[in-house]
């Protein structure tokens, strides 16, 4: 996704309100969540979106369902896909765009549900006020029986504001490693002190040789879907895993993709991997220089 996380989030499980065009386009008000209760993705419950829109930023972001999905709901019409992004970056209905509304959805949840946090967005963007990502924070605070799952490509803007952040033990905070050349993004993330800290390698193109898994606790890989996906290697996701299960960092693998993300199956060495981290407080990781 345009540096947010690139899974298939089917249009048919997410729910949509209507916007008031009386606000400025980059900070809509909205009458109804943004909000999937219930989600195709094999790792997470629910989908919660307080922001939309993103910017792509690296290779994993080429072919990103989130921007042709905006696209799609801005053609039907939906108001809170109207604002587009930059034609070089982003696209139609796909400019990053603040939803306050939505922020007290997962208040209204009782029954604890693992909340994928932006699954059409990034929290971490340039663009998301540091205010803004507080009151998100405060909302994940304030319902502790949830546990939050955010992913971001700007891992530089998240070790920056890290220590500005409140880290509940029940947000789990992760980036996307689709490549070897950036494998820096984990590094970023090892100093973050959250409960559980993840890399999804997804959409996986390439080998990862370089990344670190000190102090990461789950690693999610994936292949890519869609016409013009990119193909995986068996070798690559097996070193992971295999180096997972040394470093003793629990492994996920959700999809060899295809045409669709169901194309290839989940079976890797007769078998489907599972693997979610402990849920324990844990510290930053000690890195050696």
């Amino acid at each position: 996704m345009a540096d947010s996380p690139c899974f298939t989030v089917p249009a048919a499980t997410m729910q949509f309100g209507r916007d008031r065009t009386d606000t400025p386009p980059s900070r809509i008000v909205l009458t109804l969540p943004i909000v999937a209760d219930g989600s195709s993705i094999e790792w997470t419950d629910a989908t919660w979106n307080p922001t939309t829109g993103c910017d792509r930023t690296s290779p994993g972001c080429d072919h990103c369902y989130a921007l042709t999905l905006s696209k799609r709901l801005k053609a039907m019409g939906l108001a809170k896909y109207q604002r587009d992004g930059s034609s070089k970056s982003s696209g139609p209905g796909f400019g990053l765009t603040l939803h306050e509304h939505a922020l007290g959805i997962p208040l209204k949840w009782r029954a604890p549900r693992r909340v994928f946090v932006n699954s059409m967005s990034d929290l971490f963007h340039d663009e998301v006020p540091l205010s803004f990502i507080r009151e998100v924070f405060a909302v994940m605070q304030q319902t502790p029986q949830h546990r939050y799952q955010l992913l971001t490509k700007r891992s530089r803007r998240l070790a920056k504001l890290a220590d500005s952040l409140d880290w509940p033990t029940n947000v789990w905070i992760g980036v996307s490693v689709e490549d070897d050349r950036y494998s820096f993004r984990a590094r970023h993330l090892q100093a973050v002190p959250a409960a559980v800290r993840f890399i999804s390698a997804e959409p996986l193109i390439g080998p990862l040789p370089s990344l670190q898994l000190t102090g990461i606790h789950w690693l999610i890989v994936g292949g890519e879907s869609g016409q013009l996906h990119r193909p995986v290697s068996l070798e690559w996701i097996r070193e992971l895993r295999d180096r997972c299960h040394s470093a003793g960092v629990a492994f996920f693998f959700k999809q060899w993709g295809g045409q669709t993300p169901k194309s290839g199956g989940r079976v890797l060495d007769g078998r489907t991997w599972d693997e979610m981290p402990q849920t324990t407080v844990l510290q930053p990781a000690r890195i050696q220089s």
